[in-house]
């Protein structure tokens, strides 16, 4: 797809959309979904802590799962608005959690980041590993300027990554949010929150890989293909 801007009567023609393509590390993969991911995806997103912070349907059927692998998330890349990764153990290549990149701005070359990490792989730095990798690519190989992060005021795992990555607290949005909470009978029910917006620019990223490699054993990611 091609986005077309006029700009003192000139018409420039840019690129807008991503390459399908996966990301190396050295423990995890990023790739597109496939079919063979659903039944472990439907576990992952109706994890208690996902549907709490999510916007995605609860109870997360198989049904919405199928759906997200052959239309949504191929839809994000081929309409221009992001891509979306699976992340994966390089070893087990079992699944670990994802990486959205939607709202992009081809104009400015900013995008947004999302990630959702599964219960059972928490605790090994794995989102910031992941969403690492893909901010070195785009910034890299994609010439991009801006990535922009925003996590509820109460998400503090979600939080915790965005300053791991070298993000730079940027403001507050108040009460933009809606997330859910669970009631005494076990359900769930929509409450508002607040969410603070994250920026990364490419001089945010100096040194990031190597102090994170210092502190948890793995390191920088070049790798994509």
């Amino acid at each position: 797809m091609l986005c077309l801007y006029t700009v003192f009567g000139m018409e420039l023609r840019m690129t807008s959309t991503f390459p399908s393509i996966s990301i190396s590390t050295d423990r995890l993969v990023l790739r597109p979904f496939d079919m063979a991911d659903v039944p472990a995806y439907v576990e992952m997103m109706n994890d208690e802590l996902v549907t709490a912070w999510t916007e995605a349907p609860h109870p997360y059927t198989q049904v919405d799962a199928e759906r997200w692998v052959r239309r949504i998330a191929p839809a994000q890349r081929t309409g221009g608005d992001g891509i979306v990764f699976a992340v994966t153990e390089f070893l087990t290549q079992r699944l670990v959690g994802s990486v959205r990149l939607q709202n992009t701005d081809w104009r400015t070359l900013a995008t947004e980041a999302a990630y959702i990490t599964a219960p059972w792989a928490r605790g090994e730095g794995y989102a910031t590993e992941s969403v690492l990798a893909v901010a070195q690519w785009l910034f890299r190989d994609q010439g991009f300027e801006r990535i922009e992060l925003r996590t509820a005021a109460d998400n503090t795992a979600s939080q915790q990554v965005a300053q791991k990555l070298g993000c730079i607290s940027e403001g507050v949005l108040r009460n933009a949010r809606i997330a859910r909470t669970q009631t005494e009978d076990g359900g769930w029910t929509d409450i508002r929150t607040d969410l603070i917006v994250w920026g990364l620019l490419p001089e945010d990223l100096d040194g990031v890989a190597e102090q994170l490699a210092d502190a948890g054993g793995y390191g920088t990611y070049s790798d994509w293909n």
